[in-house]
């Protein structure tokens, strides 16, 4: 597996595995099943692993712990930090606001390393920007946690790159994480030039558009009655239809290459800079090793402008 580097210090696989949708938002699944795709991810090659203790909440963690703990040394860990969450409430999303502040940045960081079962996070993130609290209060909470050994590097989550540079003067920011794929490219605004810029790592989540650019999901059918993708304008029926010829474009294209449309979105974003890492989420084995091979998937100036138009 290529390689590549977030921040000065964090090296990982240069695409990474997403793990939310194991426990959480897309229906989940059997943990023999989540824990035989993990394993088989380290094998392939893949060394960089993205959960929250939102995502169950906390059950996400504990899935990681339990699959990887043997495979420590082989694995890269990021974790997150910053929403409020009631594990009772019926809907969509347990989330119920957001708290960055210094003491439960903290209480987060030690619970998280329980759940994990390991001895330091390797990446800490702020999930969302709270805008109640200084960033500058917070990341210097997060500094104090890298100064007693429990995380290694420090990352953002859909912070503006005028907060990041704001964080990145307080202590070294790693990585960021936004959504950004083909269909989503509001990064490319601002924070890719500053994450460019600072010599930080850019983490693209949702890279398949929520699996819209696999071809799989072409009317709401395709998504199971609990999956939040429901709730979301981008996946009413009428949306879906409107949007089906991006992903016709991209089918074309990744047929004349051999390859798939999940490949080849996911070369896209690759190309974009090698500072890029994404993470997609996969449940299943099969989709874990066609994402993989998406690292050798080279692009030639036509496709990658026919692509970036789409």
């Amino acid at each position: 597996m290529k390689q590549r580097k977030l921040g000065a210090d964090l090296t990982v696989s240069a695409i990474g595995l997403g793990c939310m949708g194991m426990t959480y938002a897309y229906g989940g699944q059997e943990e023999s099943k989540s824990i035989e795709t993990l394993r088989r991810a380290v094998d392939l090659g893949v060394t960089f692993f993205d959960t929250a203790e939102v995502y169950g909440p906390f059950d996400n963690e504990l899935l990681l712990g339990k699959a990887l703990r043997d495979l420590r040394d082989k694995v890269v860990i990021a974790t997150k930090f910053g929403f409020t969450f009631n594990k009772k409430r019926t809907g969509p999303s347990p989330i119920t606001g957001v708290d960055s502040r210094p003491q439960h940045v903290k209480e987060v960081a030690d619970a998280s390393l329980k759940r994990l079962g390991i001895d330091s996070i390797d990446l800490y993130y702020q999930h969302r920007v709270d805008p109640n609290i200084a960033i500058e209060d917070t990341v210097g909470a997060m500094a104090e946690l890298v100064q007693a050994g429990k995380v290694k590097a420090l990352g953002l989550s859909e912070a503006s790159a005028a907060t990041i540079r704001r964080a990145h003067r307080v202590h070294p920011i790693a990585a960021v994480q936004s959504e950004y794929s083909l269909w989503t490219r509001d990064p490319e605004a601002e924070v890719l030039a500053t994450c460019r810029e600072l010599g930080i790592g850019f983490v693209p989540y949702s890279p398949l558009g929520r699996g819209f650019l696999t071809g799989a999901i072409r009317n709401l059918d395709a998504l199971g009655d609990n999956d939040w993708r429901r709730t979301q304008p981008r996946f009413q029926q009428d949306t879906i239809k409107a949007n089906l010829s991006l992903v016709e474009t991209l089918e074309r294209l990744a047929r004349e290459k051999g390859v798939t449309a999940a490949q080849l979105a996911l070369a896209w974003v690759l190309h974009q800079g090698d500072f890029i890492v994404p993470i997609p989420g996969v449940r299943k084995v099969k989709h874990l090793e066609e994402n993989v091979g998406a690292v050798d998937v080279t692009l030639n100036a036509r496709a990658s402008v026919i692509l970036t138009r789409a």
